[in-house]
């Protein structure tokens, strides 16, 4: 496996589209267990990235997530920014100077992605979170069988659909307590696009 930069470049075009597609969705998940802002922001963050990614060069795949990074801590309201920025940014960190990027490298960089999202949201596994579905696709990658038959996705898919069984404890969501039980958390749905993207754009390459 190897991730190039046009590879990067192709798959935060696509997650964008699926952001704006899915925008009112996102926003609908919102208003009942947070503050009916996540679409809007996460549309306008990623709208962004593509417009900046279009008009640079890049020598290697961290320099497109660090870009990725830094517009989205910068464009993106509440704590969506912030806790995404941080993932990307943390896995240009792990990548830096390896281009293309390798299985072993890719794994690592979502690891640190996973493991700086925590540290920035002092949150865990089963607290109704993003994290909820990035540690498990973290763990198929560390599996060696991330990207066969694009495996991560299916995973990444039922991650988000069992948040609906969890009560929040972090958040906004936190303040619905009880209530919170029956809906899919926004920041695991679009965290879903980012890894449907990825899967797109993998398969694409096939």
């Amino acid at each position: 496996m190897e991730f190039r930069v046009e590879d990067a470049i192709h798959w935060f075009t696509v997650v964008n589209d699926k952001i704006q597609e899915n925008k009112e969705n996102l926003t609908t998940l919102d208003q009942v267990i947070g503050d009916s802002d996540h679409g809007i922001n996460m549309a306008r963050g990623f709208q962004e990235v593509v417009n900046k990614l279009s008009t640079q060069e890049y020598e290697e795949v961290a320099d497109v997530l660090n870009h990725v990074a830094m517009t989205l801590i910068s464009k993106v309201g509440g704590a969506s920014g912030p806790l995404f920025g941080t993932a990307f940014l943390k896995f240009s960190q792990a990548v830096k100077g390896i281009n293309p990027v390798d299985y072993d490298s890719f794994t690592k960089g979502l690891e640190e992605a996973l493991q700086g999202v925590k540290q920035r949201g002092k949150a865990k596994l089963g607290e109704k979170t993003m994290i909820d579905v990035w540690s498990p696709v973290v763990d198929v990658f560390q599996s060696e069988k991330g990207f066969e038959d694009n495996l991560f996705i299916e995973v990444a898919r039922e991650a988000m659909e069992n948040t609906k069984h969890i009560m929040a404890t972090k958040g906004r969501a936190a303040y619905f307590k009880e209530k919170s039980i029956g809906h899919i958390d926004p920041g695991s749905a679009s965290t879903y696009m980012i890894f449907e993207a990825l899967a797109e754009v993998i398969k694409g390459r096939k």
